[in-house]
């Protein structure tokens, strides 16, 4: 599986992982890696130790924040699908208004953050969800208005159940 993944505004990553071991930029990387908990990970490369914890994860758009020694990264991993898309010249489609928004997974509605007439942008967070032991931030992919939220606290929804209507 192939992978790119920015982590500042103009520097990229390109990681490889197989069965033969991971790849960084083409370079085989030699770690010892022990995962401590769910989000929680200790590696060490080159004598150096490096404490990892994955702080946030959105299914939706893919982000990911993580706390390497105490310092903060967003990423923003693309896939090998995302990759190909993007040099099809498809990667930039944009979406301005949104319909509805549909559950990524299957979860625990933790938080409802929007409300009913609500004006909303692309990136809002709109709704968390449980799933796994992790909360997901479900972020508005464009603009609009909250017609409706047909889901409750701590309901539990299937994957694709609409979680808000919008105008």
């Amino acid at each position: 599986m192939k992978y790119q993944i920015k982590y500042k505004e103009a520097e990229q990553i390109d990681i490889a992982i197989s069965d033969e071991g991971i790849l960084l930029d083409q370079q085989p990387v030699n770690a010892d890696i022990a995962q401590l908990n769910q989000h929680h990970y200790h590696i060490i490369k080159d004598g150096r130790s490096y404490d990892v914890e994955i702080l946030d994860f959105d299914a939706v758009s893919k982000d990911i924040k993580i706390a390497v020694n105490g310092q903060i990264f967003d990423l923003k991993p693309k896939d090998e699908l995302d990759i190909l898309l993007q040099q099809l010249g498809m990667g930039k489609v944009k979406q301005d208004k949104m319909d509805i928004v549909k559950a990524p997974m299957p979860g625990l509605v933790l938080k409802i953050l929007v409300e009913p007439g609500q004006h909303i942008q692309k990136g809002d967070s709109l709704i968390v969800l449980e799933a796994m032991k992790m909360e997901n931030i479900i972020k508005a992919t464009g603009a609009g208005i909250v017609k409706s939220i047909p889901v409750n606290l701590k309901d539990a929804v299937d994957k694709n159940q609409i979680l808000i209507e919008m105008e």
